[in-house]
């Protein structure tokens, strides 16, 4: 063969090569796969505790299906599909197991696509108590501001209702109509009512308060409204049970009571006016941002056990307690509210005893000494180790201006459900310079009050006792009293 004729078969070979690739590469193309495809939509589902349904919406080009097995617990519409979009049905009953539950799904395709759904429920543990709700009724019922601005002063009817064992179990008589006559005469506005509630269930089971107790309040609620005066009730200590476990271990739990105690309370109390106002807890022992997002959770509990009631609750103003109760960790911690149906019938609350060792200490502990004298023109030259080493005027003008520009500027209103300061010249204590110690009681006093004022905080003075004898309802310390209206001038 010349050389010209086998150039001519290299090349025909090479051509026939290439169009040999061209041709494979072309029918690679058209007998190809798309590309694989898959979504599930939304990756979290979060059930109620009540029972419910929710949808899962499925996408792809290949057969699925959802690999391991729903719990018994929920049941899905279909567990397995073709390609296209496809929704499945989850339902799920009432989640009586006193936990959260949760599954997480897994959906595989045979394109070897793979996509989660993590599915959760609450938990409930008690029935329901809202069992006869009215339709919202917004009639004469104020806002926050329109209604703190209704009231000034405040008293507490403290070791009363709130005591384990009955209302008189702490030494306090029962609460009288006189007696509440009489803190209004004495220039009061408002009354707040510790109040016990999980002591006073007959079915722990069911967390159901006893009738006699229920109506025992009613009628207490009953004695300030129909005298004009504004009342908060609250669940005050009540052994702890929500105040002392403000944690994720017990916030299910505690949750679930504070729902099925609300609900009752709530629907009891449903047709008194605006005067009555609710407040979720007392002193919740909430000192970081963790403890306080579950504190908030309970507060959240507590406004959509009140608002589901109906009637004048879907508008009555409820009260939130911060942190401890603390104006510091309130100011620091306290970032946003729970949601409320109702705009603008929110208030919060914090205490105040500060300094503890001046206010109310009665003996020295191991961390510091108690102390006589307060202010800074009433410092003893004779016992100088009982005047304070803090919480005197500035601190207290900090603590108030921090909570008035976090709150009540933005038009959220802040109770100081409790504050006192109190005199030691009947106790095993006596200062060497009584006079000066009762100067330094008044002036806290007055101080504390005018400065709460000034800043839009309404102040509630507790009181067990002490400053008006509720055996004949006469005054036993007639100078806590016009500190008080001096104060409140």
């Amino acid at each position: 063969m010349n050389t010209k004729k086998m150039k001519l078969v290299k090349l025909t070979r090479i051509m026939g090569l290439v169009m040999a690739v061209l041709l494979f590469t072309n029918c690679h193309k058209k007998g190809s796969s798309p590309a694989p495809e898959l979504s599930a939509s939304p990756s979290q589902i979060s059930l109620p505790a009540e029972g419910g349904t929710a949808e899962i919406t499925i996408n792809g080009n290949a057969k699925w299906s959802i690999s391991n097995a729903a719990p018994s617990w929920l049941q899905l519409s279909q567990s397995s599909g073709n390609s296209g979009n496809t929704t499945i049905t989850l339902t799920a009953g009432a989640n009586g197991s006193g936990a959260t539950r949760s599954v997480s799904l897994a959906v595989n395709a045979e394109n070897g696509q793979a996509r989660r759904v993590m599915v959760t429920q609450g938990a409930t543990m008690y029935p329901s108590y809202n069992t006869s709700p009215k339709a919202a009724d917004s009639a004469g019922m104020s806002t926050a501001v329109q209604l703190a601005s209704k009231f000034k002063l405040g008293w507490n009817i403290g070791n009363t209702m709130e005591a384990i064992g009955g209302e008189t179990a702490w030494g306090n008589p029962l609460i009288t109509e006189s007696y509440v006559k009489a803190v209004k005469q004495l220039g009061f506005t408002a009354i707040r009512i510790p109040c016990a509630w999980n002591t006073h269930v007959d079915n722990k089971a069911t967390a159901h308060i006893e009738q006699s107790w229920m109506n025992r309040v009613k009628e207490v609620v009953g004695y300030c409204v129909n005298n004009g005066l504004y009342v908060m009730l609250n669940i005050h200590w009540d052994g702890g049970w929500l105040e002392n476990n403000i944690s994720k271990l017990k916030q299910d739990s505690v949750s679930a009571k504070q729902k099925a105690l609300w609900e009752q309370i709530a629907t009891s109390m449903r047709d008194f006016d605006e005067h009555l106002m609710f407040a979720s807890a007392n002193e919740p022992a909430a000192d970081n941002a963790e403890k306080m997002g579950v504190l908030a959770l309970y507060h959240q509990t507590f406004i959509d056990a009140v608002r589901s009631t109906g009637g004048r609750n879907s508008h009555r103003v409820l009260i939130l307690q911060g942190p401890n109760t603390s104006a510091t960790l309130t100011a620091d911690l306290m970032n946003t509210l729970p949601k409320d149906p109702a705009p603008d019938r929110l208030m919060v609350e914090v205490h105040n005893y500060t300094p503890s060792q001046f206010c109310f200490l009665n003996e020295d502990v191991s961390w510091g000494k108690m102390v006589y004298y307060w202010g800074s023109g009433n410092h003893s030259t004779i016992e100088t180790d009982r005047n304070p080493t803090y919480g005197e005027e500035s601190a207290h003008i900090a603590d108030f201006e921090k909570i008035k520009t976090k709150f009540v500027d933005k038009g959220i209103p802040v109770l100081m459900g409790e504050y006192g300061a109190y005199r030691r010249d009947g106790s095993a204590h006596v200062p060497k310079e009584l006079a000066l110690h009762n100067t330094s009681v008044d002036y806290w006093i007055t101080f504390v009050t005018k400065e709460a004022l000034a800043r839009g905080i309404k102040p509630f003075w507790w009181d067990t006792g002490g400053a008006l004898d509720r055996q004949n309802n006469t005054v036993k310390d007639q100078r806590t009293i016009d500190a008080l209206l001096a104060g409140a001038k």
